[in-house]
């Protein structure tokens, strides 16, 4: 039984050659098609069944394509477009941490946010993007 095990597993390893594999936008992918087929169970929505059984199929068709490419490609636009979410939620939540030492100002000129210390009364404040120049209470 061990060996037969093995070879299954060395003949998967040999089908799966040239293929994309899984990735994070599959696991993603089999993450909300399970969801909702989940929740189309639950309430009974078909049209819910209808698009996490999408979802799931869709994933399975990013793991095992030959089209490497064009997989990396739908990757690349992914993580562009979480790293922008993450990137701006790491902003609010530095601004957050730092509300009681620095103010945030946004340039009028090139809308750069910009970062001053707090209590140093009415400073110039200088762009470094555009070299705009203007005042502000800290």
């Amino acid at each position: 039984m061990k060996k037969w095990f093995q070879n299954l597993g060395y003949r998967m390893q040999v089908w799966m050659q040239g293929r994309y594999g899984n990735d994070e936008l599959s696991r993603l992918l089999t993450i909300v098609g399970i969801v909702l087929l989940l929740l189309s169970l639950l309430t009974g929505l078909r049209l819910l069944y209808l698009i996490g059984l999408a979802l799931w199929i869709w994933s399975l068709v990013r793991c095992y394509s030959k089209n490497i490419s064009r997989r990396r490609a739908e990757r690349d636009a992914y993580l562009r477009f979480t790293g922008r979410i993450k990137s701006k939620l790491a902003f609010y939540k530095r601004r957050w941490s730092e509300r009681k030492t620095h103010r945030y100002y946004r340039c009028k000129q090139c809308k750069t946010v910009l970062r001053v210390p707090r209590g140093k009364g009415r400073i110039k404040v200088r762009c470094p993007k555009c070299h705009s120049e203007f005042f502000k209470n800290t």
